[in-house]
């Protein structure tokens, strides 16, 4: 059950997951304040502490004291990104959920745009970076990893990422899906194909560097395609297949050479052709069962997607609360 109490008639709520951006929160806030009060709109922040810096809930317990409209939550521990965002998704208020980094390179006074070119007929829209200021090998492996899933996926919308704006009606579903790790990016591809995009500009990080190494990229990618793709099992029924064909297919060259002589050594036809026979059912029953094993996957996990520790106390005099868990 969210954190929050009554639901409020809010236009956005900004869900910020903090992990490694904690120096770049004061200036976040004020940005977006800053954006909302010049665009008219009514809008809360909700800053999620995923436990990637220890000074980070200080900071954000800071924060809801100084602005009105900053909520803060703090995660029982490291859930990932999109753990953390579908948190403060479930929690959120606002008509529309923009989501955005915790780094600044997602530009605050850019919300407005994404929200004037969704509707109830478009309910996502992505903000689409013509250049990324990331460095030359992410650069490298964003694009490789972009064409690898359009290629999985086909409903996948090209501009994928994560700063986003989702009608709420839509972004509450994504907390009802139970991933253990989840990835909001494909769930809003079953979700729903209408899309748009609109141009932002990337802009260069001012605090810190970014926590995302190539072995943490590497391991993202690999939970993509093992939870949201059947491309790893059915390549693996592919190999399977082609080997249990290069095994009958020896078979077969075993049994010829055995009467046709050339094969002389006692027992040898009569074993190949037992262990070639076998290892190519078995490959065979593997690619099989995997099929169903990965189908099965996402039914059986149980384990919680999240689970919100405590609540910062805010202006308005929030209760904090403990134990919030999502399924």
């Amino acid at each position: 059950m969210p954190v929050f109490d009554a639901p409020a008639n809010l236009d956005v709520s900004v869900v910020v997951p903090v992990y490694g951006g904690s120096d770049a929160l004061p200036e976040l806030c004020q940005r977006v304040t800053s954006m909302g009060q010049q665009a008219g709109l009514s809008f809360e922040i909700i800053l999620v502490d995923d436990r990637g810096q220890k000074q980070a809930w200080d900071v954000i317990c800071g924060l809801a004291k100084e602005y009105p409209n900053v909520r803060g939550l703090r995660l029982g521990r490291n859930f990932g990104q999109h753990a953390a965002t579908i948190c403060g998704i479930a929690h959120a208020r606002g008509e529309w959920i923009v989501t955005m980094d915790d780094d600044l390179e997602h530009p605050p006074e850019a919300i407005p745009a994404l929200l004037n070119a969704g509707t109830e007929d478009y309910p996502l829209v992505y903000g689409a970076f013509e250049q990324r200021t990331h460095a030359a090998y992410r650069n490298l492996s964003s694009e490789m990893m972009r064409k690898v899933l359009k290629w999985t996926f086909p409903d996948l919308n090209e501009d994928y990422c994560s700063f986003r704006a989702i009608h709420a009606p839509l972004a509450k579903q994504l907390d009802r899906f139970g991933f253990h790790r989840p990835y909001i990016d494909g769930m809003l591809s079953w979700l729903t194909a209408s899309v748009k995009t609109v141009a932002v500009q990337h802009e260069q990080r001012a605090h810190g560097r970014s926590t995302y190494t190539l072995r943490k990229l590497l391991s993202h990618a690999t939970n993509i395609f093992v939870s949201f793709s059947h491309l790893p099992l059915r390549a693996a029924t592919f190999c399977g297949a082609i080997l249990a064909g290069m095994s009958f297919a020896y078979l077969l060259y075993v049994l010829y050479g055995k009467l046709s002589g050339h094969f002389t050594i006692p027992g040898y036809a009569s074993l190949m052709s037992t262990v070639l026979l076998a290892c190519g059912i078995q490959l065979l029953i593997l690619g099989v069962v995997g099929e169903y094993v990965g189908r099965l996957m996402g039914a059986t996990f149980k384990r919680p997607v999240y689970v919100v520790d405590r609540q910062a106390p805010s202006r308005q005099g929030t209760v904090p609360s403990r134990g919030t868990t999502a399924m």
